[in-house]
Parts: structure tokens; C-alpha cells; sequence
């Protein structure tokens, strides 16, 4: 695990910058960290979800804190409700991931937050919040990619996205936040365990630190060894794709392994319909593949939010 020092030492974003302030103790850190090292080139973006009475808190504490920084401060307020099925984390991540990428591409687009245009955001996320993650995953039966965890760094919407304290542990970001004076607004929701999420920090992670004391480093470790592994299948996926075509012929994929036609298969219609099969979803579309011998073998397979269907000699997407 690295301190907070360590971890912006070898933090070298595209400048000028922009952080993600939700107000709480790691964001005001990052926040507070940046504004130091990049005088004059960071900039806030605040989304205020508007679910509970402590949002007006959070928003007075991101004004004042950019106000003593000098740093210029954007808010956005969303209606971050979930809809009929939707876990309310799920619902607050994607509204929340949408105003900042709004709000940057607003500025980029008039040249406004003081005629600087943003195309680097920094996230607050730590050690802590990766582990949680892991567990998550492991909880859902989740593959490599959930494994894989929280990306360091990555491109999405026209920004380059950066988690510069992934290896700092929670603790170490208020200790250093306390020895420097600073405040931050802790978020009620945070001792609601009702949330899984929560639950895992609570009860799961000091249990671990009891059994496991460096398992914050050995599970950041485990994430990293799955983001390789991850990002070889896509480089796999990508080159049997080449091959097979998109969409892809049924043929060619007979002509793989069980394994990599999956791992084709679930990289087109990630890449190309933005829809992930469940595991036995993916399993039936095999057999189907398998099965698909004679012309007239049809091919009707519901994946995510569309259909997988035969046309001809390859496969089709119907959403």
C-alpha cells in the first residue's frame, strides 16, 4: 500500500484537471492534493443527487472548500431515483457518471470553467472501495472482469479517467486529512446496512483485516493479476473476431473451443450491442451454435436486452 504522498508522486494526468467532489473525506483529500500540486490547473465538478437532506451539506462544503482552494467549482443536480428493479447504488453510480461527463463536455464545448477546457477526470476511490468491489463480484458469481475490479486509469465519452488512490487505504486518507486540518462531510448513508456495499465494510472488511492483516495490498494484487488476464482475452476476442467476422459466422465459431467461441461471443455483443449474457444464457447460445448443423437450425436466444438470432451463415443482434 502506498501513502497519499506516494500515490500523487506518480500521479501525472493530462493538465488542466478535473476532480470529481462529492465532499466527502476521500474526494476533498484528492481534491485538496491536486490543487497543490497543479495550482491554477484543477477544477471541481459537484453532483448533487438530491436523495437526502444532507445534499445541501455536501454542496455548502464543496463551495466553501473551492472557494479557500482558488478552484473553480461546477455543480450539477440529477434525479438520481431508481427505476422498478434498479438497486439505488447502481442508479446514483450511472446518474452521477453522466452529470460529470455532461458537465465536461459542456465545458469543453463553450470553453467554459474559466475558458479551460477539461478532458481529465480524476475519481476518489481507494484500496478500501476496491476491495469491497472484489467482494461484490465474488458475491455475483461475477468472471475476470469483476475480478478485475476498478480500472486505474481509463477512456470513456471523450475523457480520460484517472483512480489515482486505488492503492491508498481509507484510513490513511483521513489521517492525513485530520494532520492537515481539513474537513469533510461524512455521508450519513454510509452506516446504512441495508446496502451491501456497506455490510461488506462494516462486518466483512475488519473481520479480514483480523484473519488477513495485509489484505488490502494481496487483494489489490489479485485485481491486477485479473485485469492481465482480462485484458489477454479481449486481445483474444478482438483477433478471433478478425477472423470470424461481425457479426460472426456460426461456422467460424464451430471451429473454436467451447471457451473462446464464449469469449468472442461475449465480446461482440459487449462491443457491439452493449448487452452482457448471464451464464446461463451464454451456455444456451453455445449449444445453440453446436446444435446449428442444417440450414433451416434457427436460432432465438434472449441476451440482455435484445435477442441473439441466426441470419444465414452468422449470427444477429436483435434489441
Amino acid at each position: 500500500m502506498k501513502s497519499l504522498a506516494e500515490a500523487m508522486a506518480r500521479f501525472e494526468p493530462g493538465l488542466p484537471l478535473g476532480v470529481a467532489l462529492s465532499g466527502g473525506a476521500d474526494s476533498t483529500a484528492l481534491l485538496v492534493a491536486c490543487a497543490r500540486q497543479w495550482p491554477g490547473q484543477v477544477h471541481a465538478i459537484h453532483v448533487n443527487h438530491g436523495l437526502q437532506i444532507a445534499a445541501i451539506d455536501f454542496e455548502v462544503h464543496c463551495q466553501r472548500l473551492c472557494a479557500a482552494l482558488k478552484v473553480p467549482l461546477r455543480i450539477r443536480r440529477v434525479d438520481a431515483r431508481p427505476q422498478a428493479g434498479e438497486s439505488p447504488e447502481d442508479a446514483a453510480r450511472r446518474a452521477r457518471y453522466a452529470a460529470i461527463v455532461a458537465a465536461a463536455l459542456a465545458d469543453n464545448a463553450s470553453g467554459a470553467i474559466n475558458n479551460v477546457a477539461i478532458q481529465h477526470m480524476a475519481l476518489a476511490q481507494h484500496a478500501d472501495d476496491q476491495v469491497e468491489t472484489i467482494m461484490l463480484a465474488l458475491s455475483r458469481g461475477g468472471g475476470l472482469p469483476g475480478l478485475a475490479a476498478m480500472a486505474p486509469s481509463w477512456e470513456r465519452a471523450g475523457l480520460q479517467w484517472y483512480r489515482p488512490l486505488l492503492d491508498v487505504p481509507g484510513a490513511q486518507i483521513r489521517a492525513w486529512l485530520q494532520a492537515e486540518g481539513i474537513d469533510w462531510i461524512e455521508d450519513p448513508t454510509n452506516a446504512d446496512q441495508t446496502l451491501t456495499r456497506n455490510r461488506i465494510r462494516h462486518q466483512l472488511m475488519p473481520a479480514l483485516g483480523q484473519v488477513f492483516p495485509s489484505f488490502l495490498e494481496t487483494f489489490a494484487r489479485s485485481a491486477r493479476h485479473a485485469a492481465q488476464a482480462h485484458a489477454l482475452l479481449i486481445d483474444v476476442a478482438a483477433s478471433d473476431l478478425r477472423e470470424l467476422g461481425v457479426p460472426p459466422s456460426v461456422a467460424g465459431l464451430q471451429a473454436l473451443s467451447r471457451p473462446r467461441q464464449s469469449n468472442a461471443l461475449r465480446h461482440w455483443l459487449k462491443q457491439q450491442h452493449q448487452t452482457t449474457p448471464s451464464e446461463a444464457q451464454m451456455s444456451e447460445l453455445l449449444s445453440q451454435v453446436a446444435a446449428c448443423t442444417t440450414r433451416g437450425h434457427a436460432i432465438a436466444i434472449k441476451i440482455g436486452r435484445g435477442m441473439v438470432v441466426r441470419k444465414g451463415d452468422r449470427l444477429g443482434f436483435h434489441a
